[in-house]
């Protein structure tokens, strides 16, 4: 299949020894994700077993209204709860009868753990197992954790897709099923460019609806869009369905090589790809050139935060022109990152996990362009003089396939040309 994309490095990161970090990290908790998964899965709701702050952190996250009736809330653990003197296990039982009585569109409800009630032991896997059967099959409960102790935040859709595989029905049809959640205009993109190739089969996890017929079994193929899905991923194969490698879809190398994988597939010829792509492979070069124009040369610095970052840091090189320093992720899955590290060209120091007072120092003594992390690290380097950009906005903001290829790489150029108005006004 034609592919105008630069080269493939002579030696990618893939074996590149990683530097693993085990100290202090800044990351959000996995409760975060459900404020896009909430807005995804059009009739599921997302009970947190938590505490107030919990509350607070997706009140104030989500940006919900007083008058708005979301997909999500907080069963609260009062004191009583966490020092054991109520049964806490039939008090979250009753709510959730109440909150089902109430909310009759509700086809899934998912219990997410946090970590108050992992401290004390609630067991929400026994409690999703009984509301199962009691309200079934108009209602299924599964449960998964969001607890934010040891997890970034882009782990609590992996936790939640996870939770939601083993109940999948079996089915022997050959399908295609992709992986992960996207804003639904990103999906529907992604569906209609597969469409015009001829692929018709194909299922979404997370479907938008719980009664989608979404299935799967040995005949099943899946691509993930998302890189923190390595729960799933796992899942999935337990299941009998085997995954296609492919970099992830960003930029337009990352979205013509991951369709690529599906193509090849399932037997769609070179002629049909490139007359489906061509247009829109177009569109986002022109795209991502403009931004371009500022990035190259430039160099760029990954804190861990969200685990896009090696797909990222492998946009900006190759389609962007910048120079990466460091890339650090929370976790490196090589099974589902590693066709991105194929392409990332060595030089960057490659970090797994965070110790963040070591970093920050690196950073410093590189002193690079500009510095992709967390809120907490933003402001703190900004007032050194340092560019950054918030990593969590790449996963709220459309960024996947074609069409998001400029948007993505603008994400990037913009505090440059901020950096370098507030410069101008200084000199003034």
């Amino acid at each position: 299949m034609t592919h105008h994309a630069p080269p493939p490095p002579a030696a990618g990161c893939r074996e590149t020894p990683v530097l693993k970090q085990r100290g202090q990290h800044e990351v959000f908790c996995g409760l975060t994700g459900i404020i896009w998964l909430h807005r995804k899965m059009q009739d599921a709701f997302f009970l947190v077993v938590g505490s107030r702050t919990c509350a607070h952190l997706l009140q104030s996250a989500a940006g919900v209204m007083i008058f708005a009736e979301p997909r999500f809330g907080t069963a609260i653990l009062e004191e009583t709860d966490l020092a054991g003197l109520a049964d806490a296990q039939a008090e979250l039982e009753r709510d959730v009868d109440r909150l089902l009585a109430r909310r009759t569109d509700i086809r899934q409800l998912f219990l997410v753990g946090s970590c108050p009630s992992e401290v004390i032991k609630l067991d929400l896997a026994r409690a999703a197992e009984k509301l199962t059967a009691r309200h079934a099959p108009k209602v299924r409960v599964l449960n998964y954790s969001g607890s934010g102790i040891e997890t970034t935040f882009t782990e609590g859709e992996d936790a939640c897709l996870a939770s939601m595989v083993p109940a999948l029905p079996e089915t022997d049809k050959r399908q295609l099923l992709l992986v992960g959640a996207l804003p639904d205009v990103v999906e529907d993109q992604a569906l209609d460019l597969l469409g015009k190739m001829g692929i018709d089969d194909i299922s979404v996890l997370p479907a938008r609806h719980a009664d989608s017929g979404l299935a799967v079994g040995p005949n099943t193929v899946f691509a993930l869009t998302q890189p923190f899905l390595g729960g799933t991923l796992a899942a999935l194969e337990r299941r009998g369905a085997r995954h296609l490698p492919a970099p992830f879809p960003f930029g337009e190398e990352g979205t013509t090589a991951w369709l690529q994988a599906v193509a090849r597939e399932f037997g769609v010829d070179e002629a049909r790809f490139d007359a489906v792509t061509g247009a829109p492979r177009a569109r986002a070069r022109k795209a991502v050139a403009k931004a371009a124009t500022t990035l190259s040369g430039k160099s760029v610095f990954f804190f861990p935060d969200s685990q896009l970052e090696i797909p990222l840091a492998r946009f900006l090189t190759r389609e962007c022109g910048m120079e990466a320093v460091e890339v650090g992720a929370p976790y490196i899955h090589k099974s589902v990152v590693g066709p991105d590290l194929d392409l990332l060209s060595q030089g960057p120091t490659i970090a797994e996990g965070q110790d963040v007072e070591l970093q920050l120092d690196r950073c410093r003594t590189a002193r690079p362009d500009l510095t992709v992390c967390g809120l907490g690290l933003a402001n703190p380097l900004e007032a050194e003089g340092l560019a950054t950009k918030w990593a969590i906005e790449l996963v709220f903001t459309p960024v996947h396939f074609y069409e998001q290829a400029g948007d993505l790489a603008a994400l990037f150029s913009r505090p440059l040309h901020r950096r370098n108005a507030l410069k101008l006004e200084a000199a003034e």
